[in-house]
C-alpha cells in the first residue's frame, strides 16, 4: 500500500505535511537516489533523505500512534527548546515509543490548561487546521466592567491587527468584581486570539485556562505539570473530529 510521501512524512512525525511539501518543493527530499516530486507515491520502505540526512522511517510502528494530554501550568513555553532556559512542556512528556512529539497548537506563557501531543504529525496538523473548525473552549477570569453590548460584539466579530475575530459562545460562569469569570469557545487557534479580543474592549485578561480542545475535557485529576496517555476512545474522538481513520494497533 502507497502513499503520499507528504503524508507519509507527516505521520511519521517528521514535520507537518504542508512543511513536508515545501522540503519537496525546494528539492530537499530525495527518495531512492532522485528527487521526490509533488505527489510522488511511497510505501515507507524506500531510502529517503531530507538535506542529504537519511530519515528513519519505521512503517510497522507508524500504526501505533501516541497520544497525550498534558495539563500545562503558567510559567512554561511550548518551544522545544528556550534560549532564555525557561522551562518548556516538552520537558515534562514522557519520551514516545517511536517517532517525536508534536504539539497540537500553542498556549503562551501566561496561559495554563489542556495540551495535546501526539506522534501522528498528520493528526495534529488536521486538528489545528481552521477548515475542520475544531472548538477550544477557555475559562477566563476578567478584570474590568463588562456589559452586554460588550458580549454581543464579542460574538458579532471584532477587527483585530490579523483581521476579523470573533468567540462562537460566551457564557458567564460565576464570580463578580476582580473574580468576574466567563467561559469563552473559538473555532480558531490564532496568536493569543482569546486575549486579544477581550483586550479589544478594554478589560484585561487576569486568568486564563484552556479546558476542552475538541471532544475532549481537561481531566479534574489531572494536576498542573502532569500529563497522561488518552484512551482508544479518546484517540477515537479525536480521529473523528479531524476527519480521519484511525490507525489499527
Amino acid at each position: 500500500m502507497t502513499e503520499r510521501l507528504q503524508k507519509l512524512l507527516a505521520r511519521a512525525g517528521v514535520g507537518s505535511r504542508r512543511k513536508a511539501e515545501e522540503w519537496i518543493k525546494q528539492g530537499r527530499i530525495q527518495v531512492n537516489g532522485k528527487t521526490a516530486a509533488l505527489g510522488l507515491q511511497v510505501s515507507g520502505g524506500e531510502r529517503i533523505l531530507l538535506d542529504g540526512k537519511p530519515l528513519r522511517i519505521d512503517v510497522a510502528r507508524l500504526s501505533c500512534t501516541e497520544v497525550v494530554m498534558y495539563h500545562k501550568p503558567v510559567g512554561e513555553v511550548c518551544s522545544r527548546q528556550d534560549p532564555q532556559g525557561r522551562q518548556t512542556v516538552f520537558q515534562a512528556l514522557p519520551k514516545p515509543k517511536h517517532g517525536r512529539w508534536v504539539g497540537v497548537g500553542r498556549l503562551d506563557i501566561n496561559t495554563s490548561g489542556l495540551m495535546l501531543f501526539t506522534t501522528d504529525g498528520q493528526l495534529a496538523h488536521r486538528l489545528m487546521h481552521p477548515s475542520q473548525e475544531i472548538e477550544r473552549e477557555y475559562a477566563v477570569r476578567i478584570l474590568g466592567e463588562v456589559n452586554m453590548d460588550m458580549l454581543k460584539r464579542l460574538v458579532q466579530g471584532v477587527n483585530l491587527d490579523d483581521g476579523v475575530a470573533r468567540f462562537d459562545v460566551v457564557e458567564e460562569s460565576g464570580g463578580s468584581g476582580a473574580n468576574r469569570w466567563f467561559h469563552v469557545i473559538i473555532k480558531e487557534g490564532r496568536n493569543r486570539e482569546v486575549r486579544r479580543l477581550w483586550e479589544s474592549q478594554g478589560v484585561v485578561v487576569s486568568r486564563l485556562a484552556r479546558i476542552r480542545f475538541g471532544p475532549l475535557v481537561l481531566s479534574r485529576n489531572l494536576r498542573r505539570g502532569s500529563v497522561r496517555a488518552l484512551s482508544r476512545q479518546e484517540k477515537q474522538q479525536l480521529y473523528q473530529a479531524a476527519g480521519l481513520e484511525m490507525p489499527k494497533d
